[in-house]
């Protein structure tokens, strides 16, 4: 699959916002400590992804209610879905000047632990991921975090993500590598009081 910008303009995916804070003090403290020790960019990309994979627990496997979106949060927090542990990644990416760019996949909810499908949610759900660019091209990577079944790796040399996609169920990976988080989904994450209602206005495809 040929992954798309959404934009030409590469400074777009170091772009810092409200929802990507890596000005944010707890986010720079984050980055400097996973920078030391690292012999080069792609060293600091590969611990940062080991990071918020391993130690902010994904929060349906955690059983936590809480819902983040914010990167500073999510990393204060220790918590997230598939999306918010994205934009934390993202964040500790483009503190050290790697770009990075979000991502989607539309997974049946039976095989995605994102979702919490006996909660009356859709049949379909929106997975997101990452995608780091090194020597003139995209990597698509996936820090959900590993459970019972799953083991995401971060490489440039194959994908290992989660939940690859089965065409035959209509399952769908999105090209397009936006620099901003979706909106849609973003608007769902934010306006959700906890996981169980999030989990029944999660978007089922883009």
């Amino acid at each position: 699959m040929e992954l798309i910008q959404n934009t030409p303009d590469l400074s777009a995916y170091l772009a810092a916002d409200e929802v990507i804070d890596h000005h944010h003090p707890l986010v720079r403290e984050t980055a400097a400590r996973l920078a030391e020790g690292v012999v080069d960019s792609y060293g600091y990309a590969r611990a940062a992804y080991e990071f918020v994979r391993d130690t902010v627990p994904h929060s349906q496997d955690a059983g936590d209610p809480r819902v983040t979106w914010r990167a500073s949060d999510v990393l204060e927090l220790r918590t997230g879905i598939c999306h918010a542990k994205a934009h934390a990644l993202a964040a500790l990416l483009r503190a050290e000047d790697i770009p990075t760019a979000f991502c989607y996949q539309s997974l049946l909810h039976d095989d995605d632990g994102d979702d919490g499908g006996d909660d009356g949610g859709s049949e379909y759900v929106v997975h997101g991921l990452v995608a780091v660019r090194f020597n003139g091209a995209w990597h698509r990577q996936d820090c959900r975090g590993n459970k019972p079944g799953v083991d995401v790796r971060f490489s440039l040399d194959g994908e290992r993500l989660a939940f690859p996609v089965d065409p035959q169920s209509n399952e769908v990976d999105y090209p397009v590598l936006y620099a901003e988080p979706h909106p849609v989904v973003l608007s769902a994450l934010r306006a959700a009081p906890d996981r169980p209602h999030l989990w029944k206005t999660l978007p089922a495809a883009l």
